[in-house]
Formats: structure tokens, sequence, C-alpha cells
């Protein structure tokens, strides 16, 4: 099944290639409790930290 990413987080990933390289290594179940976390996202700055955590934050787990 292919998992639908939500607009504002394609586009932080779009904008961050280093983490879209991780988030593309997730497995499907890191990848949909990353999208859930999207949900809670204000704003594009929150949405900016929450993709950084992804290639900058070393204990990050989705």
């Amino acid at each position: 099944m292919k998992i639908e990413l939500p607009l504002g987080l394609g586009m932080a990933l779009a904008q961050n290639e280093q983490a879209m390289k991780k988030f593309e290594l997730l497995s499907e179940n890191e990848k949909r409790a990353l999208i859930e976390r999207t949900h809670s996202v204000n704003s594009k700055s929150e949405m900016d930290r929450l993709v950084n955590s992804l290639c900058c934050d070393k204990g990050a787990a989705f």
C-alpha cells in the first residue's frame, strides 16, 4: 500500500535532501508514525523542526 504524504510534509522534505533520504529508509510503520505526528503541526517552522529531526536528531524515533 502506498503511503500518501501530507502536502506540508512533502514540501518540507523536498527542501531538505538529507531528511528526504532518511525518510525513504524508514519502514512503512515509521513513515506512518511520522505522518501521524504531522497532524499536530501548526506552522511551517514546526514542520521544519519535525523534518530536521530525521537527519539531525540522533535519537529520533518514529
